[in-house]
């Protein structure tokens, strides 16, 4: 324990203390466009907190507000405001002076990208409520993601200048929050609200006009994502510096480029720098220097192209000292310092022998570390005369847009038309308000007359998602008889039956009751999606298949309960909601979440803080990943991971050993953010499997298909053999990146017997490889 928590404060030091306890709080709501739903929620919040007893009163709200978000105002106390003109518009300012003799608990207030009357106590709203805040009075309120410079300049390049801001917030604001919630809305919701209502004069309906297009509001939405999601991921490095946690996260990618002063070094760092876009992390660059060097001419040329590209691509460069004879040790000491998850190397000149005197540098660093991944890039140069060649060009067939669909064809477009679609509300744990939402939205589409039923839903016993579903028809559970008791689960064929126009399914990835038709609840909606009825269901982003270790890696539990990846990207919507890991534990807290007797538990293991930061800062990056694919798939240049213009087909070796999951996982990723084809090979020796080797290559084969791979299973007549057995397919596949486990033998072992991953990274050197960490044989 430390000595601090002994010693008294400083006069100084506890003034500081009174005063934080005397300041209010400051909660942002932070929305993609007008539109998207931020005072509508603010008002929601007041009258949560007016309802809890809490004294709310409304500040100011947007007289330009559709009819629904003014109806939410309810009960609420309006404070009256300041009126004045400019350029023939009216505009509002907050009467400070009646909010302090009022003495509110806490005030709503929108807009905070506001600039005053020239005769105001304070030239911006900012300032306003920075003087509320103050007196002890909490601030709720309300911005859109590009009334933030650095955001808005961005915005201005993706959109064409379409966003027009009359004045930004400082990005530090953000930071002073002791809330943030992020409004995740799909472009269709804004699209379809803007239609709904004529509320906006004739400058904001020209604004609206130019900017409310899909793939403008699409990327509106992926940056308020990214922005946040890196605003989550600097709470998160505070956090576990401050309690004194190593490693990545395993909420984002980092990825570490070592270079040398050399011809091949701004290779690495083009070769990191696409890595790092398409898999959306941070690329950093580091050369080790032994102390003192003194660098030739063409050395000191090189490190300046090198730092001008690092510059150029984003990255950020150091060159440190090599204070030891290990390279390895020096870059796996950086890497576990600065979070790294993939170290991006040369690859190595030595031969058999001198791996076997000095041993081989990935080895090294495998073995010395966890959770990181080692990229080794391709070298052409004595297969082709060339140096670098990562990947082959795209060349795409021409489509004859004249032809005839075929019957197949024709069938398929017919049933894409006649299928349901399907929506899907995601978060980053239970609590965060997915069912509530969900019901919130299938209420105003009854209002609206759309014929909507509740084919599952899951209350957990909270008051307030009961309430919320009103008089929404509810289709009857079906009762399976299991050993002897009476289990319950959903029954679709009840819903099919019933034929409404939407169903809402709670919970996707629940595993159904034994006895039912199917083994997982996704498996339901696709049968009822596939019967004409639209879906709006629930999950939560652990769930993801793909996730898994991520997931686990970041709670310590493997998640056993999962959907495929591709149930959610074929999804014609996903929406995130977000909360802030301290709003979430104060629901926990205060019972609205599981009953009382495992509040605790809860609080010291799945919903620890750490945990809850890096879970949402995963969500928010999955779901800006999925709307960056949806622009792509609209054919749009200007997605901010770049378009991806070449071909890669990714070839996966396995053994029966429990990291294969973990690399398959691996290359489904990177095969789907680099839009490649990948395969998934196993070679069997002439050796009978085992009956766990039958269930572990079952189980193998069984994730690959899941995920969309294809499995491939090879014989050869001696396990000697099975090296030239891959290395042919990988040839024949004409494969352009190898992913593959690290060796489990020891440096011994290696020298005497050999290693086919020494082998295959010796064989590969013309290929892009990806040697994934072994977390099972890590210290």
């Amino acid at each position: 324990m430390s000595d601090k928590q002994f010693r008294r404060k400083t006069p100084e030091e506890l003034l500081q203390s009174i005063q934080k306890i005397k300041k209010g709080r400051l909660k942002i709501i932070i929305g993609t466009v007008s539109g998207s739903g931020k005072t509508y929620h603010m008002l929601q919040e007041g009258n949560v907190l007016k309802e809890r007893g809490i004294d709310v009163v409304i500040g100011l709200i947007s007289e330009t507000n559709r009819q629904k978000t003014i109806d939410q105002i309810g009960c609420l106390e309006k404070m009256a405001t300041i009126k004045w003109e400019e350029n023939a518009s009216v505009k509002q300012d907050l009467d400070l002076d009646k909010i302090i003799a009022r003495n509110p608990e806490v005030v709503l207030v929108d807009a905070l990208a506001h600039q005053n009357r020239p005769d105001a106590m304070f030239p911006t709203r900012l300032e306003d409520i920075n003087y509320l805040i103050s007196k002890n009075i909490s601030v709720i309120t309300t911005m859109n993601i590009y009334e933030i410079k650095e955001v808005h300049e961005e915005a201005d390049k993706l959109t064409g200048s379409k966003v027009k801001v009359n004045l930004f917030v400082p990005e530090e604001t953000l930071a002073m929050a002791d809330d943030l919630k992020l409004l995740d809305v799909t472009p269709e919701v804004i699209l379809q609200r803007s239609r709904e209502e004529d509320i906006y004069n004739e400058e904001e309906k020209v604004n609206r006009y130019q900017l409310y297009h899909q793939s403008n509001l699409a990327v509106l939405r992926e940056l308020a994502l990214r922005f946040l999601a890196g605003e989550v991921n600097d709470a998160l490095d505070e956090y576990r510096e401050k309690h004194g946690m190593v490693g990545p996260s395993g909420a984002s990618e980092k990825i570490l480029v070592t270079v040398q002063y050399h011809w091949n070094g701004s290779i690495l760092v083009r070769r990191g720098q696409q890595i790092s876009k398409r898999l959306g992390g941070d690329l950093q660059v580091v050369c080790f220097q032994p102390p003192n060097k003194k660098f030739t001419n063409d050395e000191l040329t090189f490190k300046r192209s090198i730092i001008k590209l690092v510059e150029k691509v984003g990255g950020d460069f150091e060159e440190l000292p090599l204070n030891s004879d290990s390279i390895a040790s020096e870059i796996v000491d950086y890497s576990i310092k600065n979070n790294i998850t993939s170290i991006v190397l040369g690859q190595s000149k030595r031969t058999r022998w001198e791996e076997i005197v000095s041993g081989s540098i990935v080895n090294k660093i495998l073995r010395k570390t966890k959770n990181i991944d080692v990229f080794i890039v391709a070298d052409r140069t004595e297969k082709d005369g060339e140096r670098v060649i990562p990947t082959k060009q795209v060349n795409k067939e021409t489509i004859e847009p004249y032809r005839r669909l075929s019957a197949q064809e024709l069938a398929q477009e017919i049933h894409k038309i006649k299928r349901g679609t399907l929506k899907v509300y995601i978060g980053a744990a239970p609590g965060v308000g997915k069912t509530y939402t969900m019901l919130r939205e299938a209420n105003e589409l009854k209002k609206q007359g759309i014929d909507i039923v509740i084919g599952l839903l899951e209350t957990h016993g909270r008051r307030e998602t009961i309430e919320k579903v009103g008089d929404l028809e509810i289709i009857p559970r079906k009762q399976i008889a299991y050993k002897g008791t009476t289990l319950e689960e959903m029954d679709t064929e009840s819903v099919i039956k019933r034929n409404p126009e939407v169903v809402l399914i709670d919970e996707l990835a629940h595993t159904n009751v034994p006895g039912s038709k199917f083994y997982k609840r996704y498996e339901d909606v696709e049968e009822i999606l596939n019967a004409g009825i639209s879906v709006i269901s629930t999950m939560n982003i652990q769930h993801l298949e793909s996730l898994n270790d991520s997931v686990e890696q970041i709670t310590g539990v493997r998640v056993r309960e999962t959907v495929p990846d591709h149930v959610l990207r074929d999804a014609n919507e996903i929406e995130l909601i977000d909360i802030s890991p301290k709003a979430l534990r104060e629901r926990m807290r205060e019972g609205r979440i599981y009953a009382s007797i495992k509040i605790e538990q809860s609080l010291n293991n799945f919903f620890k803080t750490v945990n809850l930061i890096a879970l949402r800062e995963l969500a928010l990056r999955e779901v800006a990943d999925d709307v960056d694919e949806r622009l792509e798939a609209w054919e749009r240049d200007l997605t901010l991971r770049g378009p991806w213009r070449q071909e890669e087909v990714i070839f996966v070796c396995v053994n029966l050993k429990s990291n294969s999951e973990r690399l398959i996982r691996r290359g489904f990723r990177i095969a789907y953010r680099l839009k490649a084809t990948w395969y998934v090979a196993y070679v069997k020796d002439h050796n009978k499997l085992s009956e766990e080797e039958s269930l572990s290559l079952k189980k193998i084969k069984e994730l690959t298909e899941r995920l969309g791979g294809t499995f491939e299973l090879y014989e050869t007549t001696d396990r000697r053999h099975v090296f030239v057995e891959l290395v042919n397919k990988i040839s024949e596949k004409r494969t352009t990146h190898v992913i593959m486990g690290q060796s489990a033998r020891t440096r011994w072992e290696e020298i005497k017997t050999g290693s086919i991953v020494q082998k295959l990274l010796r064989e590969l050197r013309h290929l892009d490889v990806l040697v994934v960490a072994d977390q099972s044989i890590n210290s």
